[in-house]
């Protein structure tokens, strides 16, 4: 078990073993079952108290892909009204197939009310029923909305982020890169948290976590196949739906990239950092040790957990300039 893991922070194990996490096998699971686990999740979001919080949050529906219904996206706000704000465009994760930004109301909040910025966050569609380039597409026009709405968000377009965490990790790198090849909007920064990027499966650590805290091997294969159907791993995958695929990096917003140790999209996001750095884009990338999948998130109280959060915030306030 990735619980006795020789590299396993101390600390981290010792949560582990006060706070095992749950099971959650995907490799057997047929469409039927992911639906009904998706519904559930859905239900405990909904039932989740409303944040004792200042930030103003409010749901809106927003034009999508040509054709297709609209989206729906989530906006943070500071209290009172404030011209020129920074903003972040976020991208939940959930593997492509789980998720809602319900679910990262806690550290949106935080972002708001540490960096007095706007935050927008977009419910794409999910895979696999509704598979590439659906989430992408879904992901991109709310990008296009957060534009366009600047003015009435209070948002200063300079200062325009967009981020993601896993599965929204890769969707918002994938989002830059179409921003960049349609010509736009311009976005100042990509703030990608552990990114799932390469459908091939093909990395030492790809193959070396057949077993894990969260997120094993087994799922990564799970995701990607929803997301491409018997595609995944073909020579002609797009880079919108893999930016690992992307054979030219450059031009692209700077870059900050973190991921841990003992995951599997370790080595694909170390090598897209070193390629971002190669293209000329200006690049931090943090390997946490002895850290797993979403760790920060599911053990918040150990020091590796509180690190991670502050260097993410950090690379905020840099690209805000703040």
């Amino acid at each position: 078990m990735a619980y006795e893991h020789p590299n396993l922070d101390p600390e981290i194990r010792a949560a582990l073993e006060r706070t095992p996490m749950p099971a959650f096998d995907m490799s057997r699971m047929t469409l039927e079952e992911l639906l009904g686990h998706r519904a559930q999740l859905g239900a405990m979001l909904a039932a989740m108290p409303r944040p004792d919080t200042d930030v103003v949050i409010e749901d809106r529906r927003v034009p999508g892909p040509d054709g297709d219904p609209d989206v729906r996206v989530r906006i943070y706000q500071p209290p009172g009204q404030g011209p020129g704000r920074p903003a972040l465009y976020w991208i939940h994760g959930g593997g492509m197939i789980l998720g809602a930004p319900e679910g990262d109301d806690p550290t949106m909040i935080g972002f708001v009310e540490r960096l007095g910025c706007v935050v927008v966050s977009v419910d794409y569609r999910l895979a696999p029923d509704h598979p590439h380039p659906a989430p992408v597409e879904d992901c991109y026009a709310g990008l296009a909305w957060t534009a366009k709405a600047a003015g009435e968000l209070g948002i200063d377009l300079t200062r325009l982020a967009v981020g993601g965490a896993s599965a929204g990790g890769g969707l918002a790198a994938a989002t830059v890169l179409l921003a960049r090849d349609r010509g736009g909007p311009d976005v100042a920064f990509q703030f990608l948290v552990c990114p799932m990027l390469d459908d091939r499966n093909i990395t030492p650590s790809s193959h070396e976590f057949t077993q894990a805290v969260v997120w094993d091997r087994a799922a990564n294969l799970f995701g990607w196949t929803a997301l491409l159907g018997d595609r995944v791993g073909a020579e002609d995958v797009s880079p919108y739906a893999a930016p690992a695929r992307a054979a030219d990096l450059a031009g692209l917003p700077p870059a900050f990239i973190d991921v841990g140790e003992l995951e599997v999209f370790r080595d694909e996001d170390m090598d897209y950092a070193l390629r971002l750095a190669r293209a000329g884009v200006s690049t931090e990338f943090h390997l946490y040790p002895g850290a797993f999948h979403g760790f920060d998130g599911m053990v918040p109280d150990t020091e590796l957990s509180r690190r991670a959060r502050a260097a993410r915030l950090a690379a905020l306030k840099r690209a805000f300039r703040l």
